[in-house]
């Protein structure tokens, strides 16, 4: 028999996904809960770059990565790495990743990822202004930096699949173009692009806590605990509890992060959801005056300039959930990051690791369970949680609602790993 329903929507997962969702849903009349083991902003969305990387179109799971990967591979701090004591688990990952590496995939990707990111452009200044954010945004741009007419090259072949879906860049060529942009980087970097179709937030974390602020004080209900299981019912969802208490909602939305994968099993899917571990080092306010988001492409790491002080970070270390901290790979960036930017004040900084939620062909699942309709799956954005929140949580309202969603939502379908 179905437990009494206690509201409409429960949303599992407090980070910037889910709480988007969830102020979405409350926008549209709907009573709703969030669920979370510890709380708004407590994960990883509290310590990303801070970057709405809309023209980001192009998956991880491209030619160009399997080209790379193997050089990257051999190097534990470089911009891929697998720690050995993973290296066995993580292998039925890789081999899909790969598979999703030829150029029709990698075609069809880009097509369902652009279609996502306008979506989510569209979106982010109605939720902006609806939970009182609109304030943190910054349209500062970006500029990616290289060392090399090679890179340079390689990544304007790329732009021109961004360009095609109307992300305009401009060629930086030579230190004094470069340095009219962003003044202090090393003469190293010969070429560069730089775009105004990336936007930031003035801090991840204050953005997630001010959106679980905007929650509550529009009426919704968040609840500290873990999820062990999702059970489907006649015309709902009981959410099963660790410490034994249950919750059931007419409608039931898993946005958990790199933790969803092991909730969803209690339904019967086993998504190849994995962890890719960034780390990074957040250094005090005026460490070095960054105009704008700099991406030094050839090394997988990024300078962000937050409200809270600069933020040296990214790469990629499929070490799963379980495994302690290598925080060598922050001190890497940062010593990095000092040759590239000459006068960068080092000291003083913070160290920080999070696990982003990665499928092996580089796009979410975002759509019902298989399993039940009343169970709606929103995760697995890895680098893109922050960029494609609010479109996703407009897709998910949608879904919860009734309404038809604005773009086709096949190709991030749960049932694709299937």
């Amino acid at each position: 028999m179905t437990d009494a329903v206690s509201t409409d929507l429960i949303v599992i997962g407090a980070g910037v996904i889910g709480l988007s969702i969830a102020n979405t849903a409350l926008a549209r009349g709907l009573s709703v809960t969030v669920i979370d083991r510890a709380g708004p902003a407590a994960g990883t969305s509290a310590g990303n770059a801070g970057g709405f990387a809309f023209c980001e179109i192009q998956p991880l799971a491209s030619p160009g990565t399997l080209l790379k990967s193997p050089k990257w591979l051999v190097d534990p701090l470089g911009p891929l790495s697998v720690p050995l004591a993973y290296a066995t688990k993580i292998l039925p990952w890789m081999i899909r990743f790969a598979r999703e590496c030829t150029p029709a995939r990698v075609r069809a990707s880009v097509v369902a990822q652009a279609a996502l990111m306008a979506q989510s452009r569209a979106a982010l200044e109605d939720l902006m202004a609806q939970t009182g954010t609109l304030d943190m945004l910054r349209k500062t741009g970006q500029m990616s930096v290289f060392e090399s007419a090679r890179g340079f090259d390689a990544a304007r072949r790329n732009w021109q699949d961004a360009g095609r879906h109307g992300y305009s860049h401009r060629p930086l060529i030579g230190a004094d173009e470069i340095a009219s942009a962003q003044p202090g980087l090393s003469p190293r970097f010969t070429h560069a692009i730089l775009t105004d179709a990336w936007w930031a937030i003035a801090d991840p974390k204050l953005y997630t806590l001010a959106l679980g602020e905007a929650f509550l004080r529009d009426g919704g209900k968040i609840e500290i605990a873990e999820v062990a299981a999702i059970a489907p019912e006649t015309g709902a969802a009981t959410v099963r509890l660790t410490d034994g208490r249950t919750e059931t909602a007419r409608k039931v939305v898993l946005a958990a992060g790199a933790f969803s994968h092991r909730i969803a099993k209690s339904l019967g899917d086993r998504i190849p959801l994995e962890a890719e571990r960034g780390y990074n080092t957040t250094l005090p306010p005026g460490a070095f005056d960054l105009r704008r988001h700099i991406t030094f492409a050839d090394h997988g790491f990024v300078a962000a300039p937050l409200a809270t002080g600069i933020r040296i970070g990214g790469a990629v270390e499929l070490g799963g959930i379980d495994l302690p901290p290598n925080y060598a790979r922050s001190r890497a960036m940062l010593k990095r990051a000092a040759e590239f930017m000459p006068g960068l004040k080092t000291e003083g900084g913070t160290e920080w690791m999070g696990h982003r939620p990665s499928l092996p062909d580089t796009l979410p699942v975002i759509g019902p369970a298989p399993a039940s309709r009343d169970v709606i799956y929103a995760f697995g954005h890895g680098h893109l949680g922050l960029t494609q929140s609010a479109g996703t949580a407009r897709i998910v309202a949608d879904l919860v609602t009734g309404a038809a969603p604005a773009i086709d939502l096949s190709p991030f379908s749960p049932n694709r790993f299937r």
